[in-house]
């Protein structure tokens, strides 16, 4: 089973791929709510807050993660800064239809120093430096989304389980 997977070992066709069966697990477990308790860190790993170390949160309402496209890089998007528009690889999963279409949520990364968005410098004005990344320390919810397509990545990777504030 890989991207893009065409057929499974019984040999029967199936269009979708991993990281949509990832993501509908994802938003199942934003869902619900069960004390259960799994080993290290994966993007199956139940209940909501269980990423967090070294104990869980009681309190976490999403499981922020990254998607990353065919050449490994990761997905970004857009959403409204206070004067500009910004950049962001981080995404809530708000809602999974269709034929494994999704609505995401555009996660704003934050700094340590002063609670400002971490820094997403953008190279040559396609890139994203993933460095930037290395000072991050924490996540705060915007209302901007996207639609996507979840066949159209080969990655997911789970980053944190955080509360922000969403189910309020």
């Amino acid at each position: 089973m890989g991207c893009g997977r065409n057929d499974d070992v019984l040999g029967t066709t199936d269009t979708r791929g991993c990281v949509c069966d990832v993501v509908r697990a994802i938003k199942d477990i934003q869902d619900n709510a069960e004390d259960v308790c799994e080993c290290p860190k994966n993007c199956f790993q139940e209940p909501l807050g269980s990423l967090v170390s070294p104990a869980r949160r009681t309190n976490a309402d999403t499981r922020v993660f990254v998607l990353k496209t065919a050449d490994g890089s990761p997905f970004h998007a857009f959403f409204k800064g206070k004067d500009c528009a910004c950049v962001s690889i981080f995404f809530r999963v708000e809602e999974v239809f269709d034929n494994c279409c999704a609505t995401l949520r555009v996660i704003k990364p934050i700094t340590k120093e002063n609670g400002q968005m971490a820094p997403l410098n953008m190279v040559k004005n396609c890139c994203i430096d993933l460095g930037s990344f290395c000072e991050l320390c924490g996540f705060e919810s915007t209302n901007d989304c996207i639609t996507v397509d979840l066949n159209c990545f080969c990655a997911v990777q789970c980053i944190a389980d955080v509360d922000l504030g969403i189910c309020e």
